[in-house]
């Protein structure tokens, strides 16, 4: 049996990115699934999701800034499947400025979906879940903010580190009511927000600062999608029964090294 059979996963920002990564993971190992984004695009990821596994696929077209948009959401997915037993809070932002010059809504850009997009849809989730006996949130965080962070990134570091305080403490409020609530802190992995801050950094030439990104990680190499998905499935799952409020670094090691210029080749 697979490790998600038999469940059904709330996916917000899986029109792209690791939002789509995670779902044809979460697909792969037999979860129903109930993919969200505000992008249309998430109807062609459904499209091939079903033509690639053995399973059922819904959309929405969701903002995840807006509370009621995710209730109805939510409510759609409980009437079309009878339960929710997986929330994989993916949606994410990340837009690179000085901070002096980052305006009131550059701030509120990333507070809104980074921070309340994973606190709105968790509240219109989750008295699915109280109801369904319990089961798993999975928050995507980032190692930037909580762990490291580069210039440019304050209000991202902000909003990510955040999420950690957010798992943490949703995680003891609703452990007694069997929902276990955990998060992952990715690193640098090949998505259109790498791809974004690429050309952020560097107009005329993102592949370099791609490449440049990867040399840094002691694995030579930004991680995927479906890496990504392997490890948000498994909190997903029943295999990670007895963890709950932790938060998983997954960055190829890049967090690892003290520094990029000394020690042995």
């Amino acid at each position: 049996m697979r490790k998600l059979e038999g469940k059904t996963a709330f996916i917000t920002g899986a029109a792209m990115g690791l939002g789509e990564g995670i779902a044809h993971v979460y697909a792969k190992h037999g979860a129903q699934l109930m993919i969200v984004d505000i992008n249309p695009k998430v109807e062609e990821v459904a499209k091939e999701i079903s033509k690639t596994y053995d399973v059922k696929v819904e959309t929405q077209i969701v903002d995840v800034t807006d509370v009621d948009s995710c209730k109805a959401a939510a409510k759609e997915a409980v009437s079309r499947f009878g339960q929710i037993d997986v929330l994989a809070a993916i949606a994410g932002v990340c837009k690179l400025g000085d901070f002096l010059e980052m305006s009131d809504d550059d701030l509120n850009f990333h507070i809104d979906v980074n921070i309340k997009g994973v606190w709105n849809t968790t509240k219109a989730v989750l008295p699915y879940m109280l109801e369904n006996g319990g089961d798993n949130i999975v928050v995507m965080s980032s190692v930037t903010g909580d762990i490291v962070a580069d210039p440019g990134e304050v209000a991202y570091a902000l909003s990510k580190a955040a999420l950690i305080g957010f798992t943490k403490s949703l995680a003891v409020e609703y452990a007694a009511k069997n929902i276990r609530v955990n998060a992952m802190q990715l690193g640098y992995a090949r998505t259109p927000m790498a791809e974004s801050i690429a050309r952020t950094s560097n107009p005329d030439d993102p592949e370099s600062v791609l490449t440049e990104m990867a040399t840094a990680i002691p694995m030579r190499r930004l991680g995927l999608p479906k890496e990504v998905g392997e490890l948000a499935a498994f909190l997903g799952s029943d295999e990670s029964s007895y963890m709950t409020g932790g938060q998983y670094v997954i960055d190829g090691g890049s967090t690892l090294p003290e520094s990029v210029s000394v020690g042995i080749e």
